[in-house]
C-alpha cells in the first residue's frame, strides 16, 4: 500500500518505482486519443487504466482554485455511478494518477482518496515526464568515461564522453542544462558538440549547447540540407567527414560515415571499443531510411552502411541513439549490447546477412507510419523554423518512431 499521507509523486520517484517493478496501477486521466499518441511505458509490466477526466468532470474549471471542491465531487459522483470502473481500481496497491500537466490528476487522486483508495498524482503530469532525464554510467575512469543521458519520454539517448577533464557531448537533446549540470558534477569541460545526424524525432540541443559554451558544433554536410524542402540549413556548423578523428583527453573518437537513415548519418567509434551508432543500429531493431522522403533510394545505402558496421569486432559495445521500449535496457538500466550479440538477436541485422535485395524488401515492408511533424522538426534542426517553446513541445509529443515497425510490436 502507498503511504496514506503521500499525495504526490515526482516523475523521478515514479521512474524509480517503474524500474523496480513496484506494484501499482497507472491511471491516465487524459483523453483516449492523447493516451493513444503518447503514454508512460515501463520496463516491467505495469497495470494501466485510462478514464478520461473530461468524462468524470465535464463541468467547471479545473484550474480555478475555487472550483476544486466541485471538481472532486464530480469525480466521486461519476465513479459512484460507474461501479464497473470502480471494480477495476485496486485497493491492495497504490493508484498513480497522471494527466497532461498535473492539475486534473490532483483532483482525481483526491476524489479516489476520499473513496478509500491509496492514490497519488504525478507532479507536473506528462509535461514533467517529457522534460525528465536520467544519466547512466557506461564506463567511468580518468582515462575514459562515457555517460548515457536518457530521456525516457522520447526514448532518446545521448552521450557525454569524458577523459582527463575534457568532454564531448554527442546527440544532445534540447534541454541543454542537463549536459551543463552533468559536466559540472563530473568536473569536466565540454570542448566539442557532435550530432550523428540531422534528427527528425526530436529537436536537437546541439547548436544551442555549442553556442552557450562557445565551442564548435559538428554535423555531416550532407545533413546540412533539408531533405524534403531541399533548402540549405541556416545554422552554423563545422563539417564532419568519414575517418575524421577527435581527441577528447586521452580518448580517441573516430567518425564513420554511414548514410541510410539520413545521407549524413555517422557513427562514432570510441577507442575502437564503444560504437555510438546514432540512428543506425538499435538494440532490438535498426533505423528506418524513409524520414527524408526517399526510402527506396536510401534503403540500399542503409544496407551497405550496416554491412560496414558489422565488420567491426564482435566485442564492440553498441550504444544506440534511441530505444523503442524500456525493456531493451539491461539490468543496470543501460541501453547497450555487444555487436556480436546483436548479430544473433537483432532481426534487422539478420536481414543484412541475406543480401541487399532481401534486405531492401524487408525494410520497405516494415516501415511504420510517417509522422508528419517530423518534417517540421527537421526544419527546426536546420534553422529553417523557429517555433515557440509550447509549439516545440507539441512537435515532440508522441513516441519516437525512428526504428522499423517490428520494434513497436507487443508494447
Amino acid at each position: 500500500m502507498a503511504d496514506a499521507t503521500q499525495e504526490t509523486l515526482t516523475v523521478a520517484e515514479l521512474k524509480a518505482k517503474l524500474d523496480r517493478g513496484d506494484p501499482l496501477l497507472l491511471l491516465d486521466v487524459r483523453r483516449p486519443e492523447d493516451v493513444a499518441r503518447w503514454r508512460i511505458e515501463a520496463k516491467h509490466p505495469v497495470d494501466f487504466l485510462n478514464i478520461s477526466y473530461a468524462d468524470m468532470a465535464p463541468e467547471g474549471d479545473p484550474t480555478d482554485p475555487a472550483q476544486i471542491p466541485h471538481e472532486i465531487a464530480q469525480v466521486k459522483r461519476y465513479l459512484e455511478d460507474h461501479p464497473e470502473l470502480v471494480q477495476k481500481l485496486p485497493r491492495e496497491k497504490p493508484i498513480v494518477v497522471v494527466c497532461a500537466k498535473g492539475v486534473t490528476s490532483a483532483h482525481a487522486a483526491q476524489a479516489l482518496r476520499e473513496l478509500g483508495f491509496a492514490a497519488v498524482h504525478v507532479e507536473g503530469g506528462m509535461a514533467a515526464w517529457g522534460r525528465f532525464y536520467e544519466t547512466k554510467s557506461v564506463v567511468e575512469s580518468p582515462e575514459l568515461s562515457i555517460y548515457q543521458v536518457v530521456r525516457p519520454a522520447r526514448g532518446c539517448l545521448s552521450y557525454v564522453i569524458a577523459s582527463r577533464g575534457q568532454a564531448a557531448v554527442i546527440d544532445p537533446l534540447r534541454h541543454a542544462d542537463e549536459y551543463l549540470r552533468l559536466a559540472e558534477q563530473r568536473g569536466v569541460t565540454v570542448d566539442l558538440v557532435l550530432d550523428t545526424h540531422a534528427h527528425a524525432d526530436h529537436v536537437s540541443g546541439g547548436v544551442a549547447l555549442a553556442q552557450r559554451l562557445g565551442v564548435p558544433y559538428h554535423l555531416h554536410p550532407y545533413d546540412g540540407i533539408h531533405p524534403i524542402d531541399l533548402l540549405p540549413a541556416t545554422i552554423e556548423f563545422a563539417y564532419l567527414k568519414d575517418g575524421q578523428v577527435f581527441s577528447v583527453g586521452d580518448a580517441r573518437v573516430q567518425t564513420i560515415h554511414i548514410p541510410g537513415h539520413t545521407l549524413g548519418n555517422v557513427a562514432f567509434w570510441v577507442n575502437e571499443r564503444y560504437l555510438l551508432t546514432g540512428d543506425s543500429i538499435f538494440i532490438d531493431s535498426i533505423a528506418r531510411p524513409d524520414l527524408g522522403g526517399r526510402g527506396e533510394a536510401w534503403a540500399p545505402l542503409h544496407y551497405r552502411s550496416l554491412k560496414r558496421l558489422l565488420e567491426l569486432p564482435d566485442e564492440t559495445v553498441v550504444l544506440p541513439g534511441h530505444y523503442s521500449h524500456p525493456r531493451e535496457s539491461g539490468e543496470q538500466g543501460l541501453f547497450a549490447a555487444p555487436l556480436g550479440e546483436l548479430k544473433r538477436t537483432n532481426e534487422g541485422l539478420g536481414m543484412v546477412e541475406k543480401g541487399e535485395r532481401e534486405f531492401v524488401e524487408y525494410i520497405l515492408k516494415s516501415l511504420p507510419e510517417f509522422p508528419p511533424q517530423y518534417v517540421d522538426i527537421k526544419r527546426v534542426n536546420a534553422g529553417l523554423l523557429a517555433p515557440e517553446e509550447g509549439q516545440t513541445e507539441e512537435l515532440e509529443l508522441g513516441r519516437n518512431v525512428c526504428a522499423l515497425a517490428p520494434a513497436y510490436q507487443a508494447t
